[in-house]
Protein backbone atom coordinates (compact mmCIF):
# COMPACT_ATOMS: atom_id res chain seq x y z
CA UNK A 1 0.00 0.00 0.00
CA UNK A 2 2.71 2.21 0.76
CA UNK A 3 4.61 1.71 -2.96
CA UNK A 4 2.26 2.62 -4.57
CA UNK A 5 1.45 6.06 -5.84
CA UNK A 6 -1.99 7.98 -6.96
CA UNK A 7 -2.42 7.85 -10.82
CA UNK A 8 -2.22 11.27 -11.04
CA UNK A 9 0.95 11.04 -9.53
CA UNK A 10 2.33 9.03 -12.33
CA UNK A 11 3.36 11.30 -15.28
CA UNK A 12 2.83 8.73 -17.69
CA UNK A 13 -0.90 7.89 -16.90
CA UNK A 14 -1.25 11.74 -15.79
CA UNK A 15 -4.49 13.11 -18.19
CA UNK A 16 -2.61 14.76 -21.66
CA UNK A 17 0.24 12.31 -21.06
CA UNK A 18 1.37 14.53 -17.76
CA UNK A 19 1.77 17.78 -20.33
CA UNK A 20 -0.37 20.20 -18.95
CA UNK A 21 0.20 22.91 -22.11
CA UNK A 22 -2.71 21.34 -24.96
CA UNK A 23 -4.99 24.21 -23.90
CA UNK A 24 -2.75 26.75 -24.53
CA UNK A 25 -2.19 25.65 -28.38
CA UNK A 26 -5.69 25.55 -28.83
CA UNK A 27 -5.73 29.17 -28.18
CA UNK A 28 -3.50 29.91 -30.43
CA UNK A 29 -4.51 28.13 -33.30
CA UNK A 30 -7.62 30.32 -32.94
CA UNK A 31 -6.15 33.85 -33.61
CA UNK A 32 -5.33 33.14 -37.56
CA UNK A 33 -9.40 33.08 -38.21
CA UNK A 34 -10.03 35.91 -36.01
CA UNK A 35 -7.10 37.70 -38.07
CA UNK A 36 -8.93 36.85 -40.98
CA UNK A 37 -12.47 37.46 -40.60
CA UNK A 38 -11.05 40.96 -39.02
CA UNK A 39 -9.84 41.44 -42.62
CA UNK A 40 -12.96 40.18 -44.46
CA UNK A 41 -14.77 42.73 -42.31
CA UNK A 42 -12.34 45.22 -42.86
CA UNK A 43 -12.47 44.93 -46.49
CA UNK A 44 -16.20 44.44 -46.70
CA UNK A 45 -16.97 47.35 -44.73
CA UNK A 46 -14.28 49.40 -46.71
CA UNK A 47 -16.19 48.32 -49.85
CA UNK A 48 -19.13 49.66 -48.52
CA UNK A 49 -18.19 53.08 -47.53
CA UNK A 50 -16.40 52.95 -51.39
CA UNK A 51 -19.31 52.18 -53.06
CA UNK A 52 -21.25 55.06 -50.71
CA UNK A 53 -18.39 57.85 -51.47
CA UNK A 54 -18.92 56.89 -54.96
CA UNK A 55 -22.68 57.24 -55.36
CA UNK A 56 -22.55 60.13 -53.60
CA UNK A 57 -19.98 61.94 -55.63
CA UNK A 58 -22.38 60.61 -58.36
CA UNK A 59 -25.18 62.33 -56.82
CA UNK A 60 -22.90 65.23 -56.70
CA UNK A 61 -22.27 65.28 -59.98
CA UNK A 62 -25.48 64.77 -61.08
CA UNK A 63 -26.85 67.63 -59.52
CA UNK A 64 -24.10 70.05 -60.41
CA UNK A 65 -24.49 68.66 -64.16
CA UNK A 66 -28.07 69.19 -63.73
CA UNK A 67 -28.04 72.93 -62.94
CA UNK A 68 -27.59 75.39 -66.17
CA UNK A 69 -23.84 76.95 -66.73
CA UNK A 70 -25.24 80.53 -67.95
CA UNK A 71 -22.91 83.54 -68.33
CA UNK A 72 -24.35 87.11 -66.75
CA UNK A 73 -23.89 90.50 -67.30
CA UNK A 74 -24.20 93.56 -65.25
CA UNK A 75 -26.66 96.12 -66.01
CA UNK A 76 -24.06 99.56 -67.28
CA UNK A 77 -25.13 103.28 -66.86
CA UNK A 78 -23.05 105.69 -68.48
CA UNK A 79 -23.15 109.29 -68.48
CA UNK A 80 -20.98 109.37 -71.47
CA UNK A 81 -22.60 110.79 -74.99
CA UNK A 82 -23.94 107.73 -77.69
CA UNK A 83 -21.74 107.09 -80.13
CA UNK A 84 -23.75 106.28 -83.17
CA UNK A 85 -22.36 104.67 -85.65
CA UNK A 86 -23.70 104.57 -88.83
CA UNK A 87 -22.08 103.58 -92.74
CA UNK A 88 -21.19 105.91 -94.92
CA UNK A 89 -19.98 106.47 -98.82
CA UNK A 90 -16.99 108.85 -99.22
CA UNK A 91 -17.02 111.09 -102.39
CA UNK A 92 -15.01 113.28 -103.48
CA UNK A 93 -15.62 116.89 -103.18
CA UNK A 94 -15.35 117.88 -106.98
CA UNK A 95 -16.00 114.33 -109.27
CA UNK A 96 -16.55 114.99 -113.21
CA UNK A 97 -16.22 113.18 -115.76
CA UNK A 98 -14.88 115.17 -118.98
CA UNK A 99 -16.34 114.30 -122.33
CA UNK A 100 -15.19 116.07 -125.89
CA UNK A 101 -17.09 118.79 -127.03
CA UNK A 102 -16.02 118.25 -130.88
CA UNK A 103 -15.81 115.45 -133.26
CA UNK A 104 -12.73 114.23 -134.79
CA UNK A 105 -9.90 111.52 -133.76
CA UNK A 106 -7.91 111.78 -130.50
CA UNK A 107 -4.49 113.14 -131.64
CA UNK A 108 -2.73 112.62 -128.13
CA UNK A 109 -3.34 112.16 -124.43
CA UNK A 110 -0.88 114.32 -121.88
CA UNK A 111 -2.00 112.51 -118.75
CA UNK A 112 -3.03 108.85 -117.46
CA UNK A 113 -4.37 107.59 -114.37
CA UNK A 114 -3.13 108.77 -111.08
CA UNK A 115 -1.96 111.53 -112.96
CA UNK A 116 -2.14 114.70 -110.48
CA UNK A 117 -3.52 117.72 -112.64
CA UNK A 118 -3.72 121.25 -112.16
CA UNK A 119 -6.66 123.50 -113.12
CA UNK A 120 -5.68 124.35 -117.19
CA UNK A 121 -3.82 121.86 -117.63
CA UNK A 122 -3.57 120.43 -121.11
CA UNK A 123 -5.27 116.81 -121.11
CA UNK A 124 -5.72 115.67 -124.82
CA UNK A 125 -5.59 116.84 -128.20
CA UNK A 126 -8.32 115.84 -130.79
CA UNK A 127 -7.47 116.81 -134.69
CA UNK A 128 -11.20 117.94 -136.65
CA UNK A 129 -10.56 118.12 -139.60
CA UNK A 130 -14.30 118.47 -140.64
CA UNK A 131 -14.61 121.11 -137.83
CA UNK A 132 -11.12 122.70 -140.01
CA UNK A 133 -13.28 122.81 -143.48
CA UNK A 134 -16.49 123.99 -141.32
CA UNK A 135 -14.81 126.88 -140.05
CA UNK A 136 -12.51 128.07 -143.19
CA UNK A 137 -16.05 128.00 -145.27
CA UNK A 138 -17.78 129.94 -142.38
CA UNK A 139 -15.18 132.74 -142.72
CA UNK A 140 -15.85 133.06 -146.56
CA UNK A 141 -19.38 133.21 -146.19
CA UNK A 142 -18.09 135.86 -143.44
CA UNK A 143 -16.03 137.58 -146.05
CA UNK A 144 -18.90 137.31 -148.75
CA UNK A 145 -21.36 139.05 -146.36
CA UNK A 146 -18.95 141.66 -145.52
CA UNK A 147 -18.55 142.63 -148.84
CA UNK A 148 -22.40 142.59 -150.03
CA UNK A 149 -23.08 144.95 -146.94
CA UNK A 150 -20.57 147.72 -147.85
CA UNK A 151 -21.90 147.84 -151.14
CA UNK A 152 -26.36 148.12 -149.84
CA UNK A 153 -24.30 150.54 -147.50
CA UNK A 154 -22.81 153.00 -149.79
CA UNK A 155 -25.62 152.46 -152.10
CA UNK A 156 -28.09 153.21 -149.23
CA UNK A 157 -26.52 156.01 -148.27
CA UNK A 158 -26.41 157.76 -152.07
CA UNK A 159 -30.03 157.43 -152.14
CA UNK A 160 -30.31 159.09 -148.68
CA UNK A 161 -28.45 161.73 -149.72
CA UNK A 162 -30.44 162.20 -152.99
CA UNK A 163 -33.82 161.85 -150.98
CA UNK A 164 -32.87 165.29 -149.84
CA UNK A 165 -32.55 166.75 -152.79
CA UNK A 166 -35.78 164.84 -154.13
CA UNK A 167 -33.74 163.15 -157.00
CA UNK A 168 -35.12 159.81 -156.24
CA UNK A 169 -38.32 158.70 -154.87
CA UNK A 170 -39.38 158.04 -151.25
CA UNK A 171 -40.11 153.87 -152.10
CA UNK A 172 -37.13 153.31 -153.67
CA UNK A 173 -34.74 154.78 -150.99
CA UNK A 174 -36.43 152.67 -148.71
CA UNK A 175 -35.62 149.75 -150.53
CA UNK A 176 -31.98 150.13 -150.86
CA UNK A 177 -32.33 150.85 -146.93
CA UNK A 178 -33.91 147.42 -146.12
CA UNK A 179 -31.64 145.60 -148.42
CA UNK A 180 -28.54 147.30 -146.25
CA UNK A 181 -30.42 146.05 -142.86
CA UNK A 182 -30.89 142.26 -144.54
CA UNK A 183 -27.06 142.34 -145.85
CA UNK A 184 -26.43 143.16 -141.78
CA UNK A 185 -28.41 140.75 -140.68
CA UNK A 186 -26.44 138.45 -143.13
CA UNK A 187 -23.49 139.92 -142.06
CA UNK A 188 -23.88 138.99 -138.43
CA UNK A 189 -25.06 135.92 -138.54
CA UNK A 190 -22.09 134.87 -140.55
CA UNK A 191 -20.02 136.19 -137.50
CA UNK A 192 -21.78 134.58 -135.34
CA UNK A 193 -21.20 131.01 -137.44
CA UNK A 194 -17.67 131.67 -137.72
CA UNK A 195 -17.09 132.42 -133.54
CA UNK A 196 -19.25 129.49 -133.00
CA UNK A 197 -16.75 127.33 -135.23
CA UNK A 198 -14.20 128.63 -133.50
CA UNK A 199 -15.15 127.91 -129.85
CA UNK A 200 -15.39 124.66 -131.54
CA UNK A 201 -12.13 124.30 -132.64
CA UNK A 202 -11.23 125.60 -129.38
CA UNK A 203 -12.40 122.30 -127.85
CA UNK A 204 -9.59 120.38 -129.94
CA UNK A 205 -7.80 120.72 -126.60
CA UNK A 206 -8.88 119.54 -123.45
CA UNK A 207 -7.96 121.11 -120.00
CA UNK A 208 -8.30 119.90 -117.10
CA UNK A 209 -11.09 122.10 -115.02
CA UNK A 210 -9.82 121.95 -111.62
CA UNK A 211 -6.72 121.21 -109.49
CA UNK A 212 -7.24 116.82 -109.23
CA UNK A 213 -6.56 113.40 -109.87
CA UNK A 214 -7.07 111.77 -113.22
CA UNK A 215 -8.85 108.74 -111.97
CA UNK A 216 -9.76 107.75 -115.58
CA UNK A 217 -8.86 107.59 -118.98
CA UNK A 218 -10.89 105.53 -121.30
CA UNK A 219 -9.16 106.80 -125.24
CA UNK A 220 -6.44 106.44 -126.78
CA UNK A 221 -4.53 107.73 -129.83
CA UNK A 222 -6.78 107.43 -132.92
CA UNK A 223 -10.05 107.00 -131.15
CA UNK A 224 -12.91 108.10 -132.77
CA UNK A 225 -14.39 110.99 -130.67
CA UNK A 226 -18.04 112.81 -130.70
CA UNK A 227 -19.08 115.67 -129.40
CA UNK A 228 -20.66 115.35 -126.09
CA UNK A 229 -21.95 112.76 -123.71
CA UNK A 230 -24.51 111.15 -125.45
CA UNK A 231 -22.47 108.38 -125.73
CA UNK A 232 -22.92 107.24 -122.09
CA UNK A 233 -19.50 106.83 -119.78
CA UNK A 234 -17.87 104.57 -122.80
CA UNK A 235 -17.36 108.26 -124.50
CA UNK A 236 -15.74 109.73 -121.36
CA UNK A 237 -12.38 110.91 -121.98
CA UNK A 238 -11.14 111.25 -118.57
CA UNK A 239 -12.25 111.12 -115.13
CA UNK A 240 -10.80 113.77 -112.74
CA UNK A 241 -11.73 113.98 -108.80
CA UNK A 242 -10.67 116.40 -106.16
CA UNK A 243 -10.24 113.99 -102.85
CA UNK A 244 -8.56 117.14 -101.04
CA UNK A 245 -11.89 117.41 -99.22
CA UNK A 246 -14.50 115.25 -98.75
CA UNK A 247 -18.01 114.73 -98.94
CA UNK A 248 -19.43 111.61 -96.60
CA UNK A 249 -23.05 110.50 -97.44
CA UNK A 250 -24.77 109.06 -94.43
CA UNK A 251 -28.60 107.95 -93.74
CA UNK A 252 -29.64 108.42 -90.56
CA UNK A 253 -32.51 106.91 -89.48
CA UNK A 254 -35.91 108.75 -88.26
CA UNK A 255 -35.12 108.21 -84.95
CA UNK A 256 -32.08 109.91 -84.82
CA UNK A 257 -32.67 112.28 -87.75
CA UNK A 258 -33.64 115.43 -84.92
CA UNK A 259 -30.60 114.60 -83.08
CA UNK A 260 -27.86 115.51 -85.94
CA UNK A 261 -27.48 119.00 -86.97
CA UNK A 262 -25.56 121.09 -89.09
CA UNK A 263 -21.97 122.00 -87.73
CA UNK A 264 -22.14 118.71 -85.35
CA UNK A 265 -18.59 117.14 -84.85
CA UNK A 266 -18.04 113.64 -86.30
CA UNK A 267 -15.58 111.47 -87.42
CA UNK A 268 -14.90 108.67 -89.76
CA UNK A 269 -13.20 105.25 -88.86
CA UNK A 270 -12.35 102.90 -91.80
CA UNK A 271 -12.65 99.00 -91.39
CA UNK A 272 -8.92 98.65 -92.22
CA UNK A 273 -7.76 100.99 -89.28
CA UNK A 274 -10.80 100.66 -86.94
CA UNK A 275 -8.06 102.72 -84.15
CA UNK A 276 -8.06 105.72 -86.26
CA UNK A 277 -10.11 108.75 -86.16
CA UNK A 278 -10.57 110.84 -89.29
CA UNK A 279 -12.31 113.95 -87.70
CA UNK A 280 -15.30 115.77 -89.63
CA UNK A 281 -18.66 117.83 -89.26
CA UNK A 282 -21.79 117.92 -90.53
CA UNK A 283 -22.33 120.15 -93.71
CA UNK A 284 -26.02 119.99 -94.22
CA UNK A 285 -28.72 117.60 -93.86
CA UNK A 286 -31.76 116.79 -96.29
CA UNK A 287 -34.00 118.67 -93.25
CA UNK A 288 -37.13 115.52 -93.98
CA UNK A 289 -37.14 112.28 -93.86
CA UNK A 290 -37.51 109.62 -97.12
CA UNK A 291 -40.47 107.89 -97.29
CA UNK A 292 -39.61 105.38 -98.78
CA UNK A 293 -36.20 104.14 -96.39
CA UNK A 294 -37.38 106.38 -93.33
CA UNK A 295 -34.00 107.86 -93.27
CA UNK A 296 -32.70 111.54 -93.65
CA UNK A 297 -29.75 112.17 -96.02
CA UNK A 298 -26.65 113.97 -93.80
CA UNK A 299 -23.79 114.98 -95.80
CA UNK A 300 -20.38 115.16 -93.19
CA UNK A 301 -17.50 116.74 -94.94
CA UNK A 302 -13.69 115.81 -94.08
CA UNK A 303 -10.58 117.47 -94.74
CA UNK A 304 -8.27 114.97 -96.71
CA UNK A 305 -5.55 116.98 -98.42
CA UNK A 306 -3.63 114.08 -96.41
CA UNK A 307 -4.29 112.19 -98.91
CA UNK A 308 -5.29 109.08 -96.32
CA UNK A 309 -9.02 108.22 -97.31
CA UNK A 310 -9.52 107.45 -101.35
CA UNK A 311 -12.98 108.47 -102.69
CA UNK A 312 -15.79 105.80 -103.09
CA UNK A 313 -14.76 104.01 -100.59
CA UNK A 314 -16.74 102.73 -97.39
CA UNK A 315 -16.82 104.04 -93.78
CA UNK A 316 -18.06 104.36 -90.20
CA UNK A 317 -19.05 107.81 -89.26
CA UNK A 318 -19.55 108.29 -85.71
CA UNK A 319 -21.80 110.69 -84.23
CA UNK A 320 -22.22 112.25 -80.73
CA UNK A 321 -25.44 112.01 -79.58
CA UNK A 322 -26.21 113.60 -75.34
CA UNK A 323 -26.58 111.34 -73.02
CA UNK A 324 -30.00 112.56 -71.57
CA UNK A 325 -31.08 110.59 -68.61
CA UNK A 326 -28.72 108.05 -69.14
CA UNK A 327 -30.82 104.71 -68.25
CA UNK A 328 -29.18 101.44 -67.63
CA UNK A 329 -28.29 99.37 -71.03
CA UNK A 330 -28.11 95.91 -71.69
CA UNK A 331 -27.05 93.84 -74.67
CA UNK A 332 -30.18 93.14 -76.80
CA UNK A 333 -29.62 89.16 -76.26
CA UNK A 334 -30.51 89.47 -73.06
CA UNK A 335 -33.93 90.06 -73.37
CA UNK A 336 -36.86 87.55 -72.88
CA UNK A 337 -40.57 88.86 -75.02
CA UNK A 338 -43.15 87.15 -72.65
CA UNK A 339 -47.10 87.60 -72.65
CA UNK A 340 -46.59 89.67 -69.51
CA UNK A 341 -44.00 92.45 -71.24
CA UNK A 342 -40.83 92.32 -71.40
CA UNK A 343 -38.68 90.87 -69.07
CA UNK A 344 -34.88 89.61 -68.10
CA UNK A 345 -33.73 86.20 -65.92
CA UNK A 346 -31.32 87.26 -63.24
CA UNK A 347 -29.34 85.38 -60.94
CA UNK A 348 -29.95 85.49 -57.08
CA UNK A 349 -27.31 84.98 -54.29
CA UNK A 350 -28.79 81.42 -53.93
CA UNK A 351 -27.97 80.97 -57.89
CA UNK A 352 -31.28 80.69 -58.64
CA UNK A 353 -33.22 82.21 -61.66
CA UNK A 354 -35.45 85.21 -61.36
CA UNK A 355 -37.26 86.71 -64.06
CA UNK A 356 -37.67 90.35 -63.34
CA UNK A 357 -40.21 92.90 -65.41
CA UNK A 358 -38.66 95.95 -67.17
CA UNK A 359 -39.60 98.61 -69.08
CA UNK A 360 -37.24 99.13 -72.42
CA UNK A 361 -36.05 102.82 -73.77
CA UNK A 362 -34.29 103.79 -76.92
CA UNK A 363 -32.87 100.89 -79.11
CA UNK A 364 -28.64 101.72 -79.41
CA UNK A 365 -28.34 98.99 -81.86
CA UNK A 366 -26.24 96.90 -79.86
CA UNK A 367 -27.48 97.79 -76.64
CA UNK A 368 -30.97 98.30 -74.95
CA UNK A 369 -31.99 101.46 -73.13
CA UNK A 370 -33.83 100.27 -69.49
CA UNK A 371 -36.02 102.56 -67.83
CA UNK A 372 -37.09 100.77 -64.98
CA UNK A 373 -37.14 97.19 -63.45
CA UNK A 374 -33.30 97.15 -62.39
CA UNK A 375 -31.62 98.57 -59.82
CA UNK A 376 -28.17 98.22 -61.58
CA UNK A 377 -27.06 95.19 -59.02
CA UNK A 378 -28.44 92.57 -60.95
CA UNK A 379 -26.58 89.44 -62.49
CA UNK A 380 -28.31 89.45 -65.75
CA UNK A 381 -28.35 86.24 -67.72
CA UNK A 382 -26.84 86.51 -71.56
CA UNK A 383 -28.60 84.48 -74.24
CA UNK A 384 -31.41 82.99 -72.16
CA UNK A 385 -33.32 79.82 -72.95
CA UNK A 386 -36.76 80.30 -73.65
CA UNK A 387 -38.17 77.81 -71.31
CA UNK A 388 -36.01 79.55 -68.60
CA UNK A 389 -38.48 79.97 -65.34
CA UNK A 390 -38.26 81.36 -61.81
CA UNK A 391 -36.23 78.93 -59.48
CA UNK A 392 -34.39 77.17 -61.80
CA UNK A 393 -30.77 76.57 -60.35
CA UNK A 394 -28.13 77.70 -62.65
CA UNK A 395 -24.26 77.81 -62.41
CA UNK A 396 -22.69 81.39 -63.14
CA UNK A 397 -19.46 81.09 -65.42
CA UNK A 398 -17.83 83.56 -66.80
CA UNK A 399 -18.37 85.14 -69.74
CA UNK A 400 -15.29 86.70 -72.11
CA UNK A 401 -17.80 88.25 -74.77
CA UNK A 402 -20.20 89.80 -71.82
CA UNK A 403 -16.60 91.28 -70.13
CA UNK A 404 -16.10 92.85 -73.04
CA UNK A 405 -19.56 94.35 -73.55
CA UNK A 406 -19.45 95.05 -70.33
CA UNK A 407 -16.48 97.24 -70.31
CA UNK A 408 -17.10 98.84 -73.96
CA UNK A 409 -20.78 100.30 -72.15
CA UNK A 410 -18.94 101.83 -69.02
CA UNK A 411 -17.75 104.12 -71.37
CA UNK A 412 -20.68 105.03 -73.70
CA UNK A 413 -23.95 103.93 -73.85
CA UNK A 414 -24.24 101.64 -76.93
CA UNK A 415 -23.38 102.35 -80.42
CA UNK A 416 -25.95 101.62 -83.16
CA UNK A 417 -24.80 99.44 -86.24
CA UNK A 418 -26.68 100.00 -89.30
CA UNK A 419 -29.18 97.35 -89.11
CA UNK A 420 -29.97 97.60 -85.67
CA UNK A 421 -30.35 101.33 -86.09
CA UNK A 422 -32.59 100.98 -89.20
CA UNK A 423 -35.33 98.15 -86.97
CA UNK A 424 -34.78 101.13 -84.19
CA UNK A 425 -36.27 103.37 -86.71
CA UNK A 426 -39.11 101.13 -87.62
CA UNK A 427 -40.15 99.46 -84.57
CA UNK A 428 -39.30 101.83 -81.90
CA UNK A 429 -37.95 100.13 -79.24
CA UNK A 430 -38.28 96.65 -80.30
CA UNK A 431 -34.83 95.40 -80.46
CA UNK A 432 -34.04 91.77 -81.19
CA UNK A 433 -34.01 88.83 -78.49
CA UNK A 434 -35.30 85.38 -77.38
CA UNK A 435 -38.58 84.84 -76.57
CA UNK A 436 -42.02 83.76 -76.73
Amino acid sequence: MEGKRPASADPEHAPNGGNAQPPVRKRRSRWPLVVALIVVLLLAAQGIWSRHSAHAALEREADHASALSVAVVKPQKSTAALDLVLPGNVQAFLDTPIYARTNGYLKKWYADIGAHVKSGQLLAEIDTPEVDDQLRAARADLANAEANYALAKSTADRWTTMLKSNSVSKQETDEKVGDMLAKKGSLDAARFNVARLEKLTSFQKVYAPFDGIVTARNVDVGALIDAGSSGGPAKELFHVVDASRLRVYVNVPQAYAPDVKPQQAAYLTMPDSPTKRYPGSVARTAGAVDPTQRTMLVEVDVDNRSGALLPGAYAQVHFALGAGAAPFTLPGNTLLFRPGGVRVATVDAQQHVKLVPITLGTDFGTRVAVTSGLTGDEQVILNPQDSIVDGAPVRVVPSKAGSEAAGASSTHAGSATPAAAEAGSEAGTQPSGSGE
